[in-house]
């Protein structure tokens, strides 16, 4: 027995002498010392042994056992090195080469066209304001002169999620929550997402975006206002932009006029994108109605003010020539790589 332990460490050191790869190592401690291994299983036949010699033949292989073991982990230390030389030799960077290109991402239409916006209103003395896309009633129609019996109310237009509470339908009812937190002079627009309950086609979605205006001070005409907006139109679209104005009603404003602009794809000559008429409707605006004013402590004898609104998706596409607004919201990047 002693003899057979002593062959089997001598065969076992120059068997682990000889191998340097990870996989064989492992392969040979399994032979040996696994669970079927050659001195796995001679310690299983100890009990054939002479009592008097087990303590002594025991502990021979305990001390044989931890040499194969201390040997094996000083061959699996020089595998593991030898391989870590070899895959730093291999995966060498040449620091000269030029770098990989890494696709840069770009500003989605609609907010390049925002900033534009933003930045046009706010060289002219206006500044930004936000408010909540959850909206109380009175906010969104109450306050804006919008009785309980206006079809605007009408559930097939608006998302209600309580009695009172609903997903605004414009960003208008921020020009209430500004009157009623600060007192005149009032310049600001407020950009922001909106939603109604409209059917998704090639003009049309539940969900598209607005800039709201805003401006209360002492002697505001409508000459201000049309003012205002043909500088915005022409900063936009180009110098070269025409505007007119025609009458039209909104509860919030008295009077009340749509804006149209001529169109930027034909010059005004009439094509298809304007239907051969050389305008395009851009936005509503008004003076704002004095008992909105009223409304919000601001007496309508001493200031007066205007307010418009502008559909930023309709005007992004005015301004790329995009025809179907679900281009704006389906993400796909052949679309988007354009801008």
């Amino acid at each position: 027995m002693k003899l057979r332990l002593g062959e089997i460490l001598s065969e076992a050191l120059e068997t682990l002498n000889r191998l340097d790869d990870i996989g064989a190592i492992e392969a040979c401690r399994v032979r040996l010392l696994g669970r079927k291994g050659e001195l796995t299983q001679i310690l299983k036949g100890m009990s054939a042994i002479d009592p008097k010699e087990r303590p002594i033949i025991g502990d021979l292989a305990n001390r044989i056992r931890n040499d194969i073991e201390n040997k094996i982990k000083e061959r699996t230390s020089f595998a593991e090195q030898r391989l870590l030389v070899k895959r730093l030799s291999e995966e060498t960077v040449d620091v000269t080469l030029p770098g990989r290109y890494l696709g840069r991402g770009g500003l989605h239409p609609i907010s390049i066209v925002l900033n534009e916006i933003k930045d046009i209103f706010m060289s002219m003395g206006f500044s930004i304001a936000e408010g909540p896309e959850i909206e109380l009633d009175y906010y969104n129609f109450e306050a804006l002169n919008i009785p309980k019996n206006h079809p605007a109310r009408d559930s097939q237009d608006t998302f209600y999620i309580t009695e009172n509470i609903l997903l605004r339908t414009h960003t208008s009812p921020m020009q209430v929550r500004v009157m009623e937190n600060q007192k005149p002079p009032i310049r600001i627009i407020v950009p922001g997402r909106v939603y109604r309950s409209d059917a998704v086609d090639a003009t049309h979605s539940p969900i598209f975006h607005q800039v709201e205006g805003l401006l209360i001070d002492k002697n505001v005409s409508m000459g201000d206002l049309k003012a205002v907006l043909d500088t915005f139109a022409k900063e936009l679209f180009g110098l070269s932009t025409r505007t007119k104005f025609r009458p039209h009603h909104f509860q919030f404003t008295e009077p009340s006029a749509e804006m149209d602009a001529s169109c930027s794809s034909c010059g005004g000559n009439g094509c298809r994108i304007c239907s051969y008429t050389g305008w395009i409707e851009i936005l509503g605006a008004g003076m704002v109605h004095p008992k909105v004013l009223r409304g919000c402590g601001i007496d309508p004898d001493e200031y007066s003010g205007f307010a418009f609104g502008m559909g930023i998706d309709r005007i992004t596409n005015l301004k790329y020539g995009i025809d179907d607004i679900r281009l704006l919201f389906e993400n796909d990047i052949r679309f988007l790589q354009q801008f």
